[in-house]
């Protein structure tokens, strides 16, 4: 893996950095082909918003695109990722002891995941581990992820590729690593985020192209049985871009054609 450490080459940050202090940070993970960000627009307004919603300083694009290039650039498939924390701090929650904010860029090569998930589906498992509620952060991808580290050590069977996850009032929220959509009658429905869960890049393609293929997209609240009643069931992220779901307990779900079209869009998006 290669990183760079406020665009200086290091692996490590200072012990007093909040973002390992206190989880005070955000990040985003994304698809590199050769030093190229696949699906930027999306992924910078999304670690914009977040930034925002966490008051943390916004890198410069440019900086940021030139360096994930400089990191990727001679692999024609990697992961790259962008952390950004509010930097070394004194003892203590207040922000005001901040000193200058962190930002970490890496890349490290990445042979993707098989091809038949997409294209035949993945199997999926009810997680028992509840999402805690917090409005203030929900679609925050903030640097706590505990919740789903707790949950997704919940399996390991490798014949299972996500966990599902309710909140504390039992309505679907998101996957330990994706978001998660159903397909009923034309519409694309997918979990509200005002309460937790993290709202991914791809999410956001979705929204604005689903009308092109002739589909509607909304958010509600939905519960176990809307997932199991559904036409199809998908999953996305900005790695894996479309997964249907295939088997989620006793369900079964035979591959959608239209779903495998939108899966198709999504991997021809720059």
């Amino acid at each position: 893996m290669a990183m760079l450490v406020n665009g200086l080459p290091a692996e490590a940050v200072s012990a007093l950095d909040r973002g390992l202090a206190y989880g005070d940070g955000v990040f985003r993970t994304l698809q590199l082909r050769d030093g190229r960000p696949r699906l930027w627009r999306w992924q910078y307004a999304r670690l914009a918003d977040d930034a925002a919603r966490l008051a943390l300083p916004l890198p410069d694009e440019q900086l940021l695109l030139d360096e994930l290039a400089a990191l990727g650039r001679e692999h024609p498939l990697a992961v790259g990722k962008i952390t950004l924390t509010r930097g070394v701090g004194a003892r203590g929650y207040a922000m005001a002891a901040a000193g200058e904010p962190t930002r970490i860029v890496s890349a490290a090569p990445w042979a993707g995941y098989p091809e038949e998930y997409g294209e035949r589906g993945v199997s999926a498992r009810w997680c028992e581990l509840r999402l805690s509620l917090q409005p203030r952060l929900a679609g925050v991808k903030h640097l706590n992820r505990l919740e789903s580290v707790l949950a997704r050590s919940e399996w390991s069977d490798p014949a299972i590729q996500e966990g599902l996850l309710l909140d504390q009032d039992g309505w679907l929220a998101e996957g330990t690593m994706s978001n998660v959509y159903l397909l009923r009658d034309g519409v694309i429905h997918t979990p509200l985020l005002d309460r937790c869960g993290v709202n991914g890049a791809v999410r956001d393609w979705l929204t604005e192209n689903v009308s092109s293929f002739g589909l509607e997209f909304t958010e509600s609240r939905l519960c176990p049985a809307d997932l199991i009643d559904a036409d199809a069931v998908f999953l996305s992220n900005s790695l894996i871009g479309l997964w249907p779901v295939a088997r989620l307990g006793d369900r079964a779900w035979t591959p959608s054609p239209l779903l495998q079209t939108l899966r198709q869009a999504l991997l021809q998006q720059a």
